[in-house]
């Protein structure tokens, strides 16, 4: 008898249309509303990529290749595969009362970010086990960080090459090439939280992998607060980069995010593109997983090798 097997991929969430813009910013500031000038900016960004981010639709359609992709593997187990967003609906608890009504017996979950910290994975983590108060998951087993899982570091790694040979077609000479991930409040270095250091380790296995020498890591999308965030700042190295005479493109590999979403389609595709053009150089980026088959695969390979290190 096959035994049913839960997969709770968990993602950061994004509101589905700009009505839900309000609220949406309202969760992610712990219940404080957005001031008028903050929501109309964060509007205006929504705007400009056209009214909604694809990090909705792009999540349900890899939830759902990723189902068939494992129940391929492993045809003796009965897979389900579940979305649960921390910001948006369905909301992880939604996720899990999903997985609770079909019973499953063992449950992995992952969240759609490969770098550890506790202001992110953690929290995700911790909503989970909250939500096995009300929502029965089995024996759950939690894919802490995938930041070296050798498919995704080969991956962006031939993503790398196949844009630097189209910047250099193009004419461009020297190109540096940036890693960047999500900012968070530069406190948590001082606490030895893991994730610089982690992007850094995959920065150095993509570079390697890619055959690249010209390289640096910076940091993009840092949030709103008094804190200071961890950088520097993807758009402050592109000017830098520009101020000098050696280079004359900059490549961005956000391997930090695995789906375009807000912060790829304006703060790299608009707002970094921008300034580099001001700084006079080109401008490239990787293209991001989303639900590319490559990329299911990859999923598939870390939720099998989770499930296979439980049963051992």
């Amino acid at each position: 008898m096959s035994e049913r097997v839960g997969v709770l991929l968990l993602a950061y969430g994004t509101p589905a249309s700009p009505h839900e813009i309000p609220a949406y910013y309202t969760h992610i500031r712990r219940g404080r509303p957005p001031t008028p000038e903050l929501l109309a900016e964060l509007t205006e960004r929504y705007e400009a990529i056209g009214g909604a981010s694809p990090l909705l639709g792009i999540a349900r359609t890899l939830a759902e290749r990723l189902e068939l992709e494992l129940g391929e593997r492993l045809p003796g187990e009965d897979f389900q595969v579940v979305l649960g967003m921390k910001h948006a609906t369905p909301f992880i608890e939604d996720g899990a009362a999903v997985l609770a009504a079909a019973e499953v017996e063992r449950t992995v979950a992952i969240v759609l970010a490969p770098h550890y910290s506790r202001l992110s994975v953690e929290e995700y983590m911790e909503r989970v086990h909250a939500a096995e108060a009300s929502a029965e998951l089995g024996e759950l087993a939690f894919v802490r960080e995938w930041h070296l899982e050798p498919g995704y570091l080969a991956m962006l790694a031939r993503r790398v090459q196949l844009e630097l040979e189209h910047l250099h077609s193009l004419g461009a000479g020297a190109v540096r090439v940036l890693f960047t991930a999500h900012s968070l409040p530069s406190w948590i270095v001082e606490q030895g939280d893991p994730y610089p250091e982690q992007l850094q380790e995959t920065a150095t296995a993509i570079a390697q992998l890619a055959g690249v020498d010209d390289w640096a890591v910076a940091w993009q999308s840092a949030g709103r607060t008094a804190d200071p965030w961890i950088g520097p700042d993807v758009c402050e190295v592109i000017r830098d980069l520009g101020a000098g005479a050696d280079h004359d493109a900059v490549l961005v590999c956000p391997a930090g995010f695995v789906s375009d979403h807000l912060e790829i389609l304006y703060d790299l595709d608009i707002q970094a593109r921008e300034v580099a053009a001001q700084a006079g150089l080109r401008f490239a980026r990787t293209a991001l997983p989303n639900a590319d088959p490559e990329f299911v695969s990859v999923l598939a390979d870390i939720v099998q090798a989770q499930l296979a290190a439980v049963a051992g």
